[in-house]
């Protein structure tokens, strides 16, 4: 079979398809739906009462039994929506997969493999498209897509958010505030060069509801024109630190270390042993971690809150999602980067009642590369621009697959040297493959925590090698620099003997 026609049967478009439009037909719609973005960063899925929901109590509580941050406003979100169960990062780090996110491309088609990489100025956006169609377009805090300048307030290359006033590069900035010449951060060290100070925060300079404050703004601005704006919330993402009252909100919670922590390094991957970064375990901190998701979920519903006031809350796509998790301690290890579901799983909730039913749970795996082509079919626009993603539309309207669809997405490490790992992740299989480990293939339905490989068990045998074909079809379709890697193409061959 030839690749092209390969991936096509996966339900893929990679590389050579356009956007299509939906079955629904334009004309019949009564009003151009707005749509928000509330993108977070570096966000455990597991701190979501509604992600909560879905897992075992011994997934659900991984830091004690019965710890846990409640977030009504962003769990609103799903009951009256649709929440992802298997939603993944494309490349769990900052760049590649927020390139992934805005332009429905591979990493190493937009061509940022790694943080700090440029966006090439070929890429067009989901923001660029909705420009054209007439919609008021804003973006709101961390773009990091624009190299290496921090923190570079409103970059002169917008890809179609033409309101960019609020938009920085880079940078976890704790407090914000309006300038005479613009906005500014707010805290700054004897030096006088901004830093990333908490003292004296407070509800208008916290960077969450600062950034909240100006995305209610933007959406005033726009009036009766149709609007997309896309917040991206610097936090959870370290430092870990919050404002009052945030910051001793859970201090008094019993917090254990997750059990993964404990487990035995024999045989474990590299990428998924303990952490050699010299962190260690801290109560004190997830208490702050929690207090930054609560913090973020109180802002969430400001937001809603506004829009039900102006009326067009239903008139609204509302998507909740992150752009890598965060290890947080499971498996012994901290912040981003690797495969293992704390790291890899992001949150994905979509809210919009005339077309997502109420309580829909898509299992599906899916990726950051498959958001584009699928509010494009939701918002019933046709493009003939091309993109790696999937119309994935079909799952959230009607609750099923459309034809030829097949339960697969696929992730990458950030950058393609030697000590990289790609993966195929279905929703119940993730199988990983490195240039340094053997491979290892974990089926989450009996082994949530990911510690068995079962690549050899006789059951399994038959998903490895349907995983490794089916990585083996993406690389060489999207031209992934990994599968020149030799222990990777050793991987591949040996599991397709």
């Amino acid at each position: 079979m030839k690749r092209r026609a390969f991936l096509r049967n996966l339900g893929y478009g990679v590389g050579m398809s356009a956007v299509a439009s939906s079955s629904w037909a334009r004309s019949e719609r009564q009003r151009q739906p707005n749509v928000l973005i509330i993108h977070t960063d570096q966000h455990n899925f597991r701190t979501l009462g509604c992600y909560r929901e879905t897992l075992t109590p011994d997934q659900a509580f991984v830091w004690g039994e019965g710890v846990k941050v409640d977030t009504p406003h962003i769990d609103r979100l799903a009951h009256e929506g649709a929440l992802c169960t298997r939603f993944y990062a494309t490349s769990p780090v900052c760049s590649p997969s927020r390139a992934a996110f805005v332009s429905g491309m591979y990493p190493q088609r937009t061509p940022v493999t790694n943080n700090n990489v440029a966006m090439s100025d070929k890429v067009v956006t989901f923001a660029e498209i909705l420009r054209r169609e007439g919609y008021a377009t804003g973006y709101l805090g961390k773009w990091h897509l624009d190299g290496k300048e921090k923190p570079q307030w409103a970059p002169q290359r917008h890809f179609g958010f033409e309101d960019n006033a609020y938009m920085f590069n880079r940078g976890h900035w704790k407090q914000l505030e309006d300038g005479p010449e613009g906005p500014r951060v707010k805290s700054r060290g004897k030096n006088g060069k901004p830093d990333y100070g908490i003292d004296g925060a407070d509800e208008t300079s916290f960077t969450t509801d600062f950034l909240t404050t100006k995305t209610l703004e933007f959406i005033e601005r726009s009036g009766d024109r149709p609007f997309c704006c896309m917040v991206s919330i610097p936090d959870p993402h370290g430092p870990i630190l919050v404002r009052p009252p945030y910051d001793k909100q859970f201090a008094d919670l019993p917090f254990t270390m997750p059990r993964t922590a404990l487990k035995k390094e024999e045989g474990v991957p590299s990428w998924a042993s303990r952490s050699t970064e010299g962190e260690q375990f801290s109560p004190d901190s997830v208490a702050r971690y929690f207090g930054m998701v609560k913090c973020i979920d109180d802002n969430v519903g400001r937001m809603l809150s506004t829009l039900e006031k102006r009326g067009i809350l239903d008139d609204t796509i509302v998507v909740f999602t992150s752009d890598h998790g965060d290890m947080m301690g499971e498996h012994g290890r901290f912040n981003k980067g690797v495969p293992l579901e704390g790291s890899a799983k992001i949150p994905f909730i979509l809210r919009y009642p005339p077309k997502v039913k109420a309580g829909t749970l898509v299992r599906e795996a899916l990726g950051c590369v498959d958001f584009l082509p699928t509010l494009m079919a939701l918002m019933e626009i046709e493009t003939q621009h091309e993109v790696d993603g999937r119309d994935a539309s079909s799952l959230f309207v009607k609750g099923q697959q459309p034809p030829g669809w097949e339960d697969v997405t696929f992730l990458r490490k950030g950058g393609s040297g030697e000590r990289g790992w790609i993966a195929a992740v279905t929703s119940r299989f993730k199988l990983v493959l490195s240039s340094q480990d053997p491979p290892w293939l974990v089926d989450l339905e009996k082994d949530p925590d990911e510690l068995i490989n079962c690549i050899d068990s006789p059951e399994c045998k038959s998903i490895g090698r349907a995983l490794a074909s089916q990585l083996k079809g993406y690389c060489e379709l999207c031209k992934d620099p990994y599968l020149d890697v030799p222990g990777i193409r050793k991987s591949l061959a040996d599991l397709l003997q």
